[in-house]
């Protein structure tokens, strides 16, 4: 019997959903730069908004830097979790501070507003998704310890 010489390997849901949030995030990212250009970067304006997130050059840069690290990390199970934990963690923390800082302008460097908060807490929920779904491999392949 011979082997196939073509690949075998078959992508997680932990490892799509890698991809698909770090796509969207990287967009997002680049189409924030529509609304606030380069200027104010780390302004506090709620007037500077995309589709009722309010964003400014620094919340961009963020978006854009979480899309690359999705892309670049979904390649594999391991690190697909891996950007998962990150989701948890950062989006986790950013959840608390914007709670802290969405009325505060003289600390919202990031222009928080509840919109965001709500997003954040739900890429907390995605981020737990991609870490902890089960990963079944596929049939043939024993684990290897």
């Amino acid at each position: 019997m011979t082997q196939s010489t073509q690949s075998t390997r078959t992508r997680g849901v932990s490892q799509w959903l890698a991809l698909t949030i770090g796509v969207v995030y990287l967009l997002v990212g680049a189409a924030g730069f529509l609304v606030t250009g380069f200027s104010g970067f780390a302004e506090h304006d709620h007037d500077q908004t995309l589709l009722g997130f309010a964003i400014n050059p620094l919340h961009n840069i963020v978006h854009i830097l979480i899309g690359i690290l999705g892309i670049v990390l979904w390649s594999t199970i391991g690190r697909a979790r891996t950007f998962g934990w990150l989701l948890v963690a950062g989006y986790g923390a950013t959840f608390v501070y914007g709670l802290i800082a969405v009325n505060n302008p003289d600390i919202n460097f990031l222009n928080i507003n509840a919109a965001d908060n709500g997003l954040h807490i739900l890429s907390v929920a995605a981020g737990l998704a991609i870490a902890l779904w089960p990963h079944r491999k596929p049939a043939g392949h024993s684990a290897s310890f």
